[in-house]
């Protein structure tokens, strides 16, 4: 997955926890109940949320935590090819090198 798919499928998830959030908290508003109920009700609603938003906050350090050791990985790769390239130009200029003073 992307980053950019990642970004996207983040602020997807986001919109529809704080749309549902809302949605809830007008239907309580809109609600006839007593205080007291309304109170259980919204401190059910409040535990529901937090815990999307816990879980939705693992996900995304867990997603950053891969993307972090795939770039990682990557730079690795690119470095020992780098590397490797270095090493075989400095053995052609040594090898030049020896064929002009020859």
């Amino acid at each position: 997955m992307s980053e950019q798919e990642s970004n996207q499928t983040g602020t997807i998830l986001l919109a529809f926890v704080a749309g549902a959030a809302l949605g809830a908290g007008l239907s309580l508003l809109l609600t006839p109940k007593s205080g007291e109920e309304m109170r259980g009700v919204i401190k059910d609603l409040t535990g529901d949320a937090l815990d999307k938003i816990k879980d939705f906050a693992a996900e995304t350090q867990e997603k950053i935590k891969e993307a972090v050791e795939e770039g990682k990985e990557k730079f690795l790769e690119k470095k020992s090819v780098l590397s490797s390239a270095i090493e075989a130009g400095k053995e052609a200029m040594a090898a030049e090198r020896d064929k002009q003073k020859s």
